[in-house]
């Protein structure tokens, strides 16, 4: 067994340096770093949380679509990246007041989540507190009897 210890960074590859920067900032990111976004290297985004994406770039084909999940082809790949956050109602409030389309949600077992998309359709599922979703779902295939 390997020894990990917890995911470093997520790649997002966005089509629009200055759009895709701003929507992170807005759930409050912080651009720490420009790699070499015009050559394929990433933007360095860093939450205070911890969290860290790299926007790659520049996408140049099927701006504006993502073909995980908008296509009834299903490709393999990472769809959506899981976010766990302190209260459902205040990530709810705070994508509204913003205008962030909510692309879907689900309330499962007494979680609440919703799943926003970045300005290139890439998700995010923003998970309300409670249980962790694995164990949810591995508890749901027990008493299921699956």
């Amino acid at each position: 067994m390997l020894d990990m210890k917890n995911i470093d960074h997520v790649g997002i590859r966005v089509s629009d340096r200055a759009r895709s920067v701003a929507f992170y900032e807005l759930l409050g990111f912080e651009l720490i770093a420009d790699g070499g976004f015009d050559q394929g290297h990433p933007l360095v985004m860093v939450h205070p949380s911890g969290i860290n994406f790299n926007l790659l770039g520049p996408a140049t084909a099927r701006q504006g679509e993502n073909v995980l999940m908008d296509e009834d082809r299903k490709y393999p790949g990472i769809t959506h990246v899981a976010i766990k956050m302190g209260s459902a109602e205040a990530t709810e409030a705070f994508v509204t007041a913003n205008g962030i389309e909510i692309t879907g949600r689900r309330s499962f077992r007494g979680t609440d989540t919703i799943f926003i998309r970045d300005p290139d359709r890439n998700v995010l599922e923003l998970v309300g507190p409670g249980p962790a979703v694995a164990d949810l779902i591995a508890d749901h295939v027990v008493q299921s009897g699956q």
